[in-house]
Order: C-alpha cells, then sequence, then structure tokens
C-alpha cells in the first residue's frame, strides 16, 4: 500500500537557515517545556533532534488567517506525530527529540496531551531563540511563526540543519533513515 501524496505545495528554500552550519554553538537560552521543566539546547549532552514547526492546532479553534495560501504552514501535528511514531527508533540509534515552536507553554501542553507525545516541547513564545539563532520566520495575521526545519545537535553544536521540510508526515521516518 502506498503513502497518500501531501496535499500541500512545498516551501521554497529561501535560503534562511543558509547561516546554520555544522559546528555553530546554539546560544544558551532556557525555554519552557511541556515537562515542566526549562530546557536550553545549548546545555543538552549527547545527540538530539530538535524539530522547529510553526503551529499546532487545536480542535474548535480556526487555523490563522490565510495558512492554506503559505506553502509549508501546514503539517505540524503529522511532523510530531511522525516523530513519536519513531521515537523508540531514534532512542535506539541513541537521539533525543524535542520540538520548538512559537506557541505557548498551554497550547503545547495540551496538544503534547492529546496526541501522547513522548518527548517535550519547547516554547519560543518570547522569540529568544528564533532570534538569537535568526531562524526563518513568517508571518500571517499579526502574528510571527517559524518556518519548519531540524537541527542535528551534539552536545549544544549543530551537526547538520535540514531547511526546508517537505513533506512534514513523512519527515521523522526520511531522517531516521539518514542517520
Amino acid at each position: 500500500m502506498s503513502e497518500a501524496p501531501w496535499p500541500w505545495p512545498a516551501p521554497e528554500d529561501d535560503g534562511g537557515a543558509r547561516h546554520l552550519v555544522v559546528g555553530l554553538a546554539v546560544p544558551d537560552i532556557t525555554l519552557p517545556a511541556t515537562d515542566g521543566r526549562a530546557h536550553s539546547l545549548a546545555r543538552l549532552a549527547g545527540q538530539w533532534i530538535v524539530f522547529v514547526y510553526p503551529w499546532t492546532g487545536r480542535p474548535g479553534l480556526a487555523d490563522p488567517p490565510h495558512w492554506d495560501d503559505i506553502h509549508g504552514a501546514h503539517g505540524s501535528t503529522a511532523e510530531a506525530e511522525g516523530f513519536r511514531d519513531h521515537y523508540a527508533a531514534y532512542r535506539e540509534m541513541g537521539f533525543d527529540v524535542l520540538g520548538v515552536s512559537g506557541q505557548d507553554p498551554a497550547h503545547q501542553g495540551e496538544f503534547a496531551a492529546r496526541v501522547r507525545l513522548p518527548f517535550s516541547l519547547l516554547s519560543d513564545a518570547e522569540g529568544k531563540l528564533s532570534d538569537a539563532l535568526s531562524l526563518p520566520t513568517f508571518e500571517t495575521g499579526g502574528v510571527r511563526y517559524l518556518k519548519r526545519l531540524t537541527f542535528v545537535l551534539r552536545n549544544g553544536r549543530l551537526e547538520r540543519t535540514l531547511y526546508p521540510i517537505h513533506p512534514p508526515h513523512t519527515h521523522a521516518r526520511d531522517l531516521l533513515a539518514t542517520l
């Protein structure tokens, strides 16, 4: 049985992550997490997959304005579920996983519980990490959102940056196959 194609258009590589190069030390910025603690990517020991995503929907809550028109906006839930479904395989390879978005911790906590994520999500609602790393963003409805990208980190340094991410629903599986 073949997998259904992703129905939303691919984002263009606008060069927004070109500066996120191998060896770059991530800044020591502490972000609140859905596990109730605060984490700094700079202080994470070992190997980590950090997927950055724009926004997760919530039942009964409308998507942001013009969401359907923004290439790369859709897919955060499917992407997170992919990392959930492949989490054991990542752990077997010596990696742990974190997600990062600009959503507030309460929204992320509801989402993480609803889809049963075995890893934490970090909130960059204040934009501190985004600003420090000059992460690619887009705006709609007067709100700034992070564009989807993924870091492979080792002891607080970038080993790899993947950008843009498409399709998001197979990203976790596809990345796993390359590690």
